[in-house]
């Protein structure tokens, strides 16, 4: 036989796109159409309906950047339609290569009532089925003209992202706005061609399969009479029945699908649009369900299932509805999918403590698994804190993304940095949009990595980002692809069915250990600084909050702040999400970001001043108020008393220039041009800066990655670099060891106070710097005389080691990395620890010195700013405060130590007595988290803690109040039954605790007390 291959293929191409598909809709008449523009920001839904629209005509410009346009659509059904399915198709201005990332539409009837959403890859609406001709139809589309920021030539600087920039100029074309006759034989001839064609394309030349789907093709296009493709479409599908009746081969993969809708919680767009974008997702998912009894979908993100609740109970009446029904399934347990590499350790425990209690306040269900599909990245403390939330799976494909090396599981074992295990599937289809095309379902098979030991994935269906989530279309290819030979079987699944199925076939998977580290968007852990600096400080606050309103409650009966509390725990986990912390979103985010940590620091540091204040009484007796987890200067941990008083620190000139500041423990040499030249342990008698070199150090690079801008730091931004030397000004800084420097660089401008305070071990740096740079990166540099293979930086619950060489391709990729408070190297003995108030971004370096003092330098370097052009063009533009500490001789425990101190620093009022701690703690590696009242209104006092240094101890809790009880929780705050927890003896609590474990304990306070 002749190869007609390409032949025929190429003919099914043409006619499905010019024949077929035109003739889904074979008749349609006109719809009129009138419109109103709301003024300024969206309106209730009974506002839009209830306003008179002026005319418009398809083929108008319509909708301003950000604007909202109410559209009414009336009309007819024509008689002569009698009997048959009408739907009306209403395109906005529609891209199809866009979903999610133009404009939408939410349709209402007149009562109010929703109908579905509005996209580009579904702009139908059901009229009838069928009609009985003669119907009135009036339909009301709340429309959102986003700008599309996003294009087709992407990265490119846009002042579109807000909507104080971006203009009034009309984004859209009003396309289509009509009643059409439906006819499903011929829609579903098109997807009996798709599913056939696509499977047939993916398929090896040499198969026989393939040929016999070729020859049913063929006999297919051979019966459609392209003058009437609607008569004959009957005739066409007969002849493909028996290729798509043939059953897949026992061995084939098995696909879970799941409806699916991944939508930013802000990105592109502001965090008011994304409360939109999911009322009309899950108004068309709802719809859905209704329609295709076998189809199941699932929405993570509690933050967003409660903004329905609360802007769009209409929807939300439809979403309870489906969530009784079984089949529109909460999923991932947390308020949002936030990063998990920046949140800090109580942070990120209570994105699933509320993301949880969302889902069991309202639906009485508890999930299983953490759903976090585009998240950059995942910290090696995350498996402890999914399993201490009672949950222990997780799903993403983020890692597919990584540029340098291909991950070499899909389903494993994942294992944190205290032992603990989740089981984790990495979907092999490497899209949370999967679309139920063939190519995609071959992928996910040629891909998957766990062949002949597994054979089942995970499909998340459908368009997010107001996309409008899983279509028809999509639900009908599934089916196809139920049991067809040559694909994989597909069948719609909750995440729970296929998580129990893929752990019973794979007992045994392979296991992972440590960070989940991608290989991409580095730079999201330093763009937008203030919102980093907003998230970091918010923590810390809330941190202070809780412990000092506990301690003032259960002393003097301070009216402890639950709603309060609750509320802005909600608000700074909600800014956690991965596109709004990374920094990766517009510019009207990352403003509005800016405003609400502001609200947020004002609101909590009146709740921190009322409880102090409730503690310290009326008197005239100076208080320190020690709020980190390690006593101060004699002052105990959460407690409050009379530091003592160092030896004080001196401040000489320096032969040469500079100065010498020196007190006791730390000698800092400052040269004429400010750098850091020397600082010596006096008590180890040894050298922290490398031979030659100097600390301090600001370096400039240029920073224009090959894509992603805010998101992306390329290697080759290290090839160039110029040391910024010169200073302006050194000069002494009022009394004590101080020393101010100022530098001008391009048209920016540092000024810095560095700063030896008495009895410390560490040389404080302040740095201000007034950026104005555009497309640079901006580091701090310190070259140490250290020799280490590996290095320690802070994450959730502990710390993580990183090697400094670059061995292999997996350390070489890791040129950029995340550190908490703190980042530690050492030798075995004598240790430098770097801490921070507010970056995470950095990069550790090593380099054998070859002249004169031979030996190892270990550079660390904190990554200050960036200055990226999209999707903010003004991004960090102005004025930045950061505070760094160089700590010599440090061990593991100081840098924690340390890092607890420069975060939450004392504060001081007057008042009538001390204050004691409300529990407290006999050994410093052991590091409360939190000490705060139980969430349930009992005013039982809870606990949470864990090991900090990395190894095995025991301590002895102290509770400075009566206790009745004690037990062990999970962050929900409920007991564990099943967990021996400590005893209560003689008012103490002794814990045993392994490396990094943490504990939460309940403590049920005893009668009389307040």
């Amino acid at each position: 036989m002749h190869d007609d291959r390409t032949l025929v293929e190429a003919r099914l191409r043409r006619v499905l796109d010019e024949r077929v598909r035109p003739a889904v809709y074979p008749e349609s008449v006109p719809l009129e159409v009138a419109v109103w523009h709301a003024p300024d920001e969206p309106v209730p839904v009974a506002e839009g309906l209830a306003a008179e629209p002026g005319p418009i005509a398809v083929g108008a410009r319509w909708g301003a950047p950000w604007g909202t346009s109410w559209f009414r659509v009336t009309g007819t059904v024509p008689r002569e339609w009698a009997g048959r399915t009408v739907e009306a198709l209403l395109d906005l201005g529609f891209d199809e290569n866009m979903p999610g990332f133009q404009c939408e539409g939410l349709v209402y009837r007149p009562d109010g009532t929703p109908v579905k959403g509005l996209n580009p890859r579904n702009q139908w609406v059901r009229i009838g089925a069928p009609v009985a001709g003669g119907e009135e139809v009036r339909l009301h589309i709340e429309a959102a003209s986003n700008p599309v920021v996003l294009g087709y030539h992407p990265f490119r600087p846009t002042r579109l992202g807000d909507k104080e920039t971006a203009g009034d100029e009309p984004q859209y074309t009003l396309t289509r706005m009509d009643l059409a006759v439906f006819d499903r034989s011929v829609w579903e001839l098109v997807l009996d061609l798709e599913v056939l064609g696509e499977l047939m394309a993916e398929l090896p030349v040499e198969a026989p399969r393939r040929w016999e789907i070729l020859r049913a093709v063929e006999q297919a296009l051979d019966a459609i009479d392209l003058q009437d493709v609607n008569g004959t479409a009957d005739r066409a599908r007969s002849l493909l029945r028996p290729a798509l009746a043939v059953p897949a081969a026992p061995s084939a993969h098995r696909i879970s699908a799941i409806g699916h809708a991944h939508i930013d919680s802000a990105w592109l767009w502001p965090l008011r649009e994304t409360v939109r974008k999911v009322a009309r997702t899950t108004a068309n998912m709802t719809a859905l369900l209704e329609d295709e009894p076998d189809f199941v979908f699932a929405m993570s993100q509690a933050q967003q299932w409660a903004w329905v609740k609360e802007h769009r109970p209409e929807v939300w009446a439809r979403v309870r509805k489906a969530v009784e029904d079984g089949r529109f399934v909460p999923a991932g347990g947390m308020w949002v999918e936030s990063d998990t590499n920046m949140p800090g350790s109580e942070a990120m425990a209570r994105q699933f403590v509320h993301g949880k209690r969302f889902f069991l306040d309202e639906f009485g269900i508890e999930n299983d698994e953490a759903w976090l599909p585009d998240t950059f990245g995942f910290a090696a403390g995350l498996p402890q804190i999914i399993r201490a939330a009672g949950s222990r799976r997780l799903l993403t494909q983020k890692i597919s993304w990584s540029r340098t090396n291909r991950f070499p599981h899909h389903t494993f074992w994942w294992e944190g940095i205290d032992g603990t295990r989740i089981f984790t599937h990495f979907p092999p289809v490497d899209t949370y949009n999967c679309s139920m095309r063939g190519g995609e379902i071959a992928h996910a098979v040629r891909n998957f990595r766990d062949k002949g030991a597994a054979r089942r994935s995970l499909a998340p269906t459908g368009w997010g980002d107001g996309g409008g989530g899983t279509t028809r279309e999509m639900v009908a290819k599934a089916a196809r692809m139920r049991n067809l030979e040559g694909s994989a079987t597909v069948e719609w699944e909750t995440p729970a069915a296929f998580f129990a199925k893929a752990e019973a076939e794979y007992p045994e998977p392979p296991v992972w250990v440590g960070e989940l580290y991608l290989e991409l968007h580095r730079a999201t852990l330093t763009s937008q600084a203030r919102t980093k600096q907003g998230n970091r400080r918010s923590e810390h606050l809330l941190h202070e909050a809780e412990l000092w309103a506990a301690t003032a409650a259960v002393r003097t009966g301070f009216p402890y702040p639950y709603e309060e509390l609750d509320r802005i725990w909600k608000t700074v986990l909600l800014h956690q999400f991965h596109d709004i912390l990374p920094g990766s979103s517009i510019a009207w985010v990352h403003r509005e970001a800016r405003r609400t940590y502001a609200r947020v620091a004002e609101e909590l540091n009146g709740i921190v001043d009322a409880a102090q204040r409730a503690l310290a009484g009326e008197g005239g007796r100076e208080l320190v108020f020690n709020a980190a987890p390690h006593s101060r200067d004699g002052v105990p941990a959460g407690g409050a008393g009379s530091p003592t008083e160092p030896r004080p620190a001196t401040r000489a000139p320096r032969p040469g220039g500079g100065f010498v500041l020196d007190n006791g423990l730390l000698r800092v040499e400052i040269d004429a041009e400010g750098l850091v030249v020397s600082a010596y342990d006096v008590e180890a008698d040894r050298e922290t800066v490398a031979p030659g070199r100097a600390a301090n150090l600001l370096q400039l690079h240029p920073d224009l990655p090959n894509m992603w801008d805010a998101w992306d730091v390329d290697r080759f931004y290290r090839n160039t670099v110029t040391d910024l030397t010169d200073a302006d000004e050194v000069t002494a800084a009022g009394d004590g060891a101080r020393v101010r420097i100022v530098r001008t660089f391009g048209a920016s401008r540092v000024t810095q106070l560095l700063t030896l305070a008495p009895g410390e071990r560490g040389l404080v740096l302040d740095t201000e710097v007034e950026w104005h740079e555009t497309e640079k990166f901006l580091k701090l540099a310190f070259p140490l005389d250290v020799h280490a293979e590996r290095y320690a930086s802070e994450t959730q619950f502990g710390h993580v080691y990183r090697p400094t060489h670059t061995n292999t391709s997996w350390e070489a990729a890791k040129f950029e990395a995340c550190n908490h408070r703190f980042v530690h190297v050492a030798e075995p003995g004598w240790g430098v620890a770097v801490v921070n108030d507010s970056t995470y971004g950095h990069d550790v370096t090593r380099t054998v010195r070859t002249d004169g003092d031979l030996g190892t330098t270990t550079t660390v370097r904190a990554s200050l700013l960036r200055a990226p052009r999209f999707p903010d063009p003004e991004t960090d533009q102005g004025v930045h405060r950061f505070r760094h500490a160089l700590l010599p001789g440090a061990g593991i425990g100081d840098a924690v130590r340390e890092g607890w101190r420069l975060n939450l620093p004392e504060r001081r009022l007057t008042g009538a007595h001390e204050v004691e701690p409300l529990v407290s703690v006999d050994q410093d590696a052991v590091v409360v988290t939190a000490v705060k009242l139980a969430d349930d209104g009992s005013g039982d006092v809870v606990v949470r803690f864990h090991e900090a240094h990395g190894g095995r101890c025991r301590a002895v809790l102290t509770p400075g109040f009566g206790v009745a009880g004690v037990q062990v929780t999970d962050l929900l705050e409920r007991p564990l039954p099943e967990v021996a927890g400590p005893r209560l003896d003689g008012g103490r609590i002794a814990v045993r605790l392994r490396p990094f474990e943490l504990m939460t304990l309940r403590l049920r306070r005893a009668a009389g007390e307040v």
